[in-house]
């Protein structure tokens, strides 16, 4: 095999970051299957190539299994006569366990399987959640698939269907966790995987679910629908652990790390070194959670919040979703079903009513917020504002005398 030259990819190996280059070039140079060799070697020069020339040769196709219509993004390549062991270098996308659970036997299962049947790139994982195994032929793109599934496995969402969901690790690893994070997610994945396989919404449509406001998952501001765990009662205070607290660290320490970072003031601590919490301004930003986590808890009655049309920028620029159920219980079948149904209602009016290539978001921009909730029936609530004020972790109750400051000064100094 005749190694191709690629001086401005090695640039890419000299910074102080790792590189996907070196990952490559390892497959390259130690792989026992030559044909991984072969194909990964052909790769490097195709990029060598697209830097020289400074333009992209991949174009789309398509490429599926038999009964989807989705979960594989098609590559095929522009020049292939100059590259041909990576003229066809298709990516599948592979639905992940909820919370990303893996044992070390089923990593292994799926590493053999996908150097079996493709290049041995595997990203784990992508901007919506899948496993996405990187390289393989029209040919063995079926062959994977039928052997990947016959142990469990399933394609994910490519295209404008419903794509793959994501939680995050959960109550299993989490004392924050205000929810059961893989429930909702298997049931919603469960429901909607017609809607996943065979694409036929106007554009993409994901969710995501953070078992706390912490929202690891980031659904907030990148899924159309995201589930984030809360609670409505008292925040849960140790006070024998918060004395502890302040006798390791210290009074000032308590104070400029936690009591002065509450973004709206709802911590005080008292001269006994128990501390106060003020839980009707708590705005739920769990930065004393995180930092005492011995000492603070969620409350106890709790539930999620519903958050509608989170996306990065598109034909409108970035937005984080806006609250459409500011808390509901999840507890009995029927909870988790009227969460399962909401998700039904808002995909059917997104169907009906998107224009091509838009996401909920930009609909909800463009039809306007109390015409998405008329049709489905939800009523209007304050926490649905989506500019409230410019922060939402700032008080506002004096801005107004704070306002006739700032004139007063103005007019003075004029």
């Amino acid at each position: 095999m005749n190694k191709h030259q690629t001086p401005m990819l090695d640039q890419l190996e000299s910074g102080e970051w790792p590189s996907f280059i070196t990952g490559i070039k390892r497959l390259r140079d130690h792989h026992a299957d030559p044909r991984i060799r072969e194909t990964t070697n052909d790769l490097l020069g195709q990029l060598e190539h697209s830097y020289e020339t400074i333009k992209g040769y991949w174009k789309g196709g398509t490429v599926s299994v038999f009964g989807y219509g989705g979960g594989i993004i098609p590559r095929f390549s522009e020049v292939g006569e100059l590259f041909p062991r990576s003229k066809e270098f298709h990516t599948l996308r592979v639905q992940p366990p909820a919370g990303n659970y893996y044992t070390t036997d089923c990593l292994r299962q799926l590493a053999e399987s996908w150097e079996k049947w493709g290049s041995g790139l595997v990203t784990f994982h992508g901007q919506t959640g899948n496993i996405m195994f990187i390289g393989a032929t029209t040919e063995n793109t079926q062959q994977f698939f039928d052997e990947i599934n016959d142990y469990g496995f399933d394609l994910g969402g490519a295209g404008p269907c419903v794509r793959t969901a994501q939680s995050c690790v959960g109550s299993a690893r989490c004392e924050q966790s205000c929810t059961n994070e893989h429930d909702i997610h298997r049931r919603l994945v469960n429901n909607f995987l017609d809607e996943m396989h065979r694409p036929a919404l106007p554009y993409k449509f994901k969710f995501k679910v953070s078992g706390c406001p912490n929202d690891c998952m980031n659904a907030i501001e990148r899924a159309d629908f995201a589930v984030i765990g809360t609670w409505r009662d008292e925040m849960q205070v140790d006070q024998q652990a918060v004395a502890e607290y302040v006798a390791v660290k210290g009074r000032n320490y308590l104070v400029d790390n936690v009591i002065s970072r509450c973004p709206t003031h709802a911590l005080s601590l008292n001269e006994d070194d128990s501390l106060k919490v003020d839980n009707r301004n708590c705005v739920r930003c769990m930065h004393c959670l995180n930092v005492m986590p011995k000492a603070l808890s969620p409350g106890s009655d709790r539930g999620v919040s519903i958050l509608i049309g989170g996306k990065r920028t598109l034909k409108i620029g970035d937005r984080f979703g806006t609250v459409i159920v500011p808390f509901m219980k999840l507890e009995r079948e029927e909870d988790y079903e009227r969460l399962v149904e909401l998700a039904e209602e808002v995909i059917d009016f997104f169907a009906e009513n998107a224009l091509e290539h838009e996401r909920i978001g930009e609909m909800i921009e463009r039809i306007g917020l109390v015409n998405f909730l008329d049709a489905l029936n939800i009523d209007m609530d304050p926490n649905m504002i989506v500019h409230p004020r410019e922060n939402s972790y700032v008080r506002t109750d004096n801005w107004e005398q704070e306002a006739a400051k700032w004139i007063e000064r103005k007019n003075s100094a004029a």
